[in-house]
């Protein structure tokens, strides 16, 4: 693995940390009936979604270029790209139970 892709990796790795932080933070501050900061959190966890998706479609788009040119694209694949990918879906996972969160909260308010 190269230092190259092994800082993508841990980028995104990062930017999905920060992602799901937002998002649990968001379902207490709905929970707590703050449901303004809680949507603001939601936000804020997109944005770091979007600094994770951004590194990782650019090894995607790596990855179908190797295979264009016919050349062997192994060297990617590794336990923490593996990683990397599991936390980017834990994040959406995430993103989906916060909004929802949110909506019954403000439900269980009115």
């Amino acid at each position: 693995m190269t230092e190259e892709l092994e800082l993508t990796l841990f980028q995104i790795i990062t930017a999905a940390g920060g992602c799901k932080s937002n998002y649990i933070g968001a379902i207490q501050e709905a929970k707590a009936g703050n449901f303004d900061v809680a949507k603001s959190l939601v936000k804020d966890g997109d944005g770091y979604l979007s600094q994770a998706h951004d590194p990782h479609a650019a090894l995607l788009a790596q990855e179908a270029q190797l295979a264009i040119e016919g050349k062997n694209s192994a060297d990617l694949v590794c336990l923490l790209l593996i990683h990397a990918e599991d936390q980017m879906m834990s994040c959406e996972v995430f993103k989906q139970m916060a909004v929802e969160f949110i909506d019954l909260y403000e439900k269980l308010a009115q």
